[in-house]
């Protein structure tokens, strides 16, 4: 039997300043909904740089709280006004001193439904989040949202099969992978990482990445955002990696179904054997 949500993912490069980013943002909301979007997720850290090329306390200065904070306020109401579920990956600050690098999912009735936390934090060079970011501590939380359950892994998570498997255990059916990743360092990884942990996880995945050079350093941010189904098929064409995109697709979380019918994955996992994989 079908399913079918109409989903989107948005891909931009920096505006220059907070304010004209989150509008671009909200046009992209409304651009997406009139396409019939259900479901809308935005790049890693939306409404600022990828501030993380440069150590810079002054970069604090874009943490807010969630869900109190005035952008997540802002966006419960276009997602109300729009009907409309959106995945707003943010700098969350839970106290002075405190940061988390965190995405809030809202329902399509302007609900707060909660958030993740990312929980493999990078320090390379062009990554310094060790500087903005303490690891994540929400585990992998799967939302019950009106087009049905979806889950967030963010960037540098993607790296860890493990937080994969526990959102499909969770019963997550969509998992969005907000990135900000550069052409230098992991465009190799890109294609091939989320759609295989689709396949391996048999849900489908949003994979989300910015587009441009900041003037903040040399990433190339490259784009090519996609969909990827349970057997790791792109879902129609994958976007530009120089130009800001909205991609819709149509996703059939039937296939769901179908795939784990035919691969007994959950089935004849041997978690008794795994505790060596938990060992410091």
């Amino acid at each position: 039997m079908s399913r079918v949500i109409r989903a989107a993912l948005f891909q931009t490069a920096w505006t220059g300043d907070k304010e004209s980013m989150i509008q671009v943002h909200e046009q992209a909301a409304r651009d997406a909904a009139a396409q019939g979007a259900q479901v809308l997720c935005f790049q890693e850290l939306f409404y600022g740089p990828y501030f993380c090329q440069v150590q810079d306390k002054a970069f604090y200065e874009y943490a807010e709280r969630i869900p109190d904070g005035p952008t997540v306020r802002r966006f419960q109401s276009l997602a109300r006004e729009l009907g409309i579920v959106l995945v707003l990956p943010m700098y969350e600050e839970e106290q002075p001193g405190v940061l988390y690098n965190t995405a809030a999912v809202i329902d399509a009735d302007g609900s707060y439904l909660g958030k993740y936390r990312k929980t493999h934090i990078p320090q390379v060079r062009g990554f310094w989040e060790k500087f903005y970011f303490r690891p994540g501590n929400s585990g992998w939380p799967v939302f019950d949202t009106a087009v049905g359950r979806i889950g967030v892994y963010i960037c540098y998570d993607r790296h860890f099969p493990e937080g994969w498997r526990a959102l499909g255990l969770a019963g997550a059916e969509i998992v969005f992978n907000p990135s900000a990743t550069s052409r230098g360092l992991s465009r190799y990884l890109w294609q091939l990482e989320q759609p295989a942990a689709a396949a391996a996880n048999e849900y489908f995945v949003g994979a989300i990445n910015r587009v441009g050079v900041e003037d903040l350093g040399d990433n190339d941010f490259y784009g090519t955002t996609y969909f990827v189904d349970p057997e790791a098929q792109f879902v129609g064409e994958v976007a530009s990696d120089k130009e800001a995109e909205l991609v819709v697709r149509d996703l059939d979380l039937a296939k769901l179904r179908e795939v784990r019918d035919r691969w007994q994955f959950y089935r004849d996992r041997a978690p008794g054997a795994y505790g060596p994989l938990t060992a410091p």
